[in-house]
């Protein structure tokens, strides 16, 4: 099963690559060089329409210091207590029921590994231009350092930066596209995708759990051994006129999961819930935990036979900021094809009418959105 489902991948990667754009429609700017010259106003390409911009029209919860996504310690998930176990699979399932966002804390993951990797990646993108440029990517596989996504031509674009990379499977890491400088930054990347890529299994399983199903199926549909993972890292330069655009449009994440590691010094990450955007305030040392729309997919049906709970539509933003220090925050994707899941796992789930393309993978998924 692992070879055939290797092989897909590689099949529609290749196909996605092959026929994807080959060049930016237009230059690239980089917002951090904008930022930097800028004082009291914004090009025109990064305003957003009026209907998109942060409004005063959405009621505003952000001063209530009691509204919060959910936060989970997960050391009642190995502490040997049954009771803590029981309480955490339920905390998270009503994270997932009422929010899809949730802050876990006690996760496994050293904390100076995660401000080594915060620390590494802001170093890279305080660095001399020339040197940036050198990773420069293109819409053939977005690795690599940018400031757009999608090839549409005059687009609206956000206010920020980004490096991408393939993580796993192997077969897709290319380590021409993972920058040398600062000399730590390969070996710090590594180290900490191993032990996201060990705390998303080991979130898979409770996700599996709490879904009424045995705690490897989800892991295993996402390719076990093969599971495919993506880093992303944002930065967000400070902004002259905050009021008019968006460090990061509203949108859903593309692939299964995704863990976010937050700048805890300047909040910017909103999560809609009803009809209000709630800024997050990150934890020092938690991960934010955003259940993707791979898996959010899958749990659509209304009617499940076993009374499994739907889990929410999830949309995020982030908000620019006038002043302070610009914001790093590093994104763990994992992901796999859409298809597989919902015909070798969730397939009696659904009604014989709905229908999802057998080649949507996550590269052409994450631009459609």
């Amino acid at each position: 099963m692992k070879s055939s489902t290797l092989e897909k991948k590689l099949c529609i990667a290749k196909m996605i690559k092959t026929n994807s754009s080959q060049d930016w429609p237009e230059p690239i700017i980089r917002v951090q060089s904008l930022s930097e010259r800028c004082t009291d106003s914004i090009p025109e390409r990064y305003i957003k329409p009026l209907s998109e911009r942060p409004s005063d029209d959405v009621v505003a919860v952000d001063d209530d210091d009691d509204v919060n996504i959910p936060i989970i310690d997960l050391a009642g998930l190995y502490g040997g207590d049954p009771d803590a176990r029981a309480s955490t699979l339920k905390q998270i399932s009503e994270a997932c029921n009422e929010w899809g966002f949730f802050q876990i804390v006690n996760h496994g993951v050293s904390p100076e590994l995660m401000d080594m990797a915060r620390e590494t990646w802001r170093q890279f993108f305080h660095m001399p231009l020339e040197v940036k440029q050198h990773y420069a990517n293109s819409p053939k596989t977005y690795e690599g350092y940018g400031s757009r996504l999608g090839i549409e031509k005059g687009a609206i674009l956000d206010w920020s930066d980004y490096y991408y990379l393939h993580y796993l499977p192997l077969s897709l890491k290319d380590h021409n596209k993972w920058p040398t400088q600062p000399p730590s930054c390969r070996e710090v990347c590594d180290e900490y995708g191993r032990e996201v890529v060990k705390l998303c299994g080991r979130l898979m399983k409770v996700l599996s759990i709490n879904l009424g199903l045995e705690e490897d199926v989800l892991e295993k549909a996402f390719g076990g051994e093969d599971v495919g993972a993506c880093l992303r890292v944002n930065f967000y330069p400070k902004c002259p006129r905050p009021e008019l655009t968006l460090g990061l449009s509203s949108h859903s994440d593309p692939g299964g999961m995704t863990l976010l590691l937050s700048d805890d010094q300047v909040p910017g990450l909103q999560v809609r819930k009803g009809n209000n955007w709630i800024t997050v305030k990150p934890l020092r040392h938690a991960f934010i935990v955003n259940i993707g729309d791979q898996i959010q997919v899958n749990t659509l049906p209304l009617n499940y036979p076993n009374g499994i709970n739907v889990w929410l539509q999830i949309h995020d933003t982030c908000i620019c900021h006038m002043e302070g220090t610009c914001q790093v925050e590093a994104l763990f994707f994992l992901f796999f094809i859409l298809s597989f899941i919902l015909r070798q796992i969730f397939g009696w789930m659904w009604p014989d009418h709905f229908n999802v393309s057998t080649h949507m993978h996550v590269i052409s998924f994450r631009v459609l959105l």
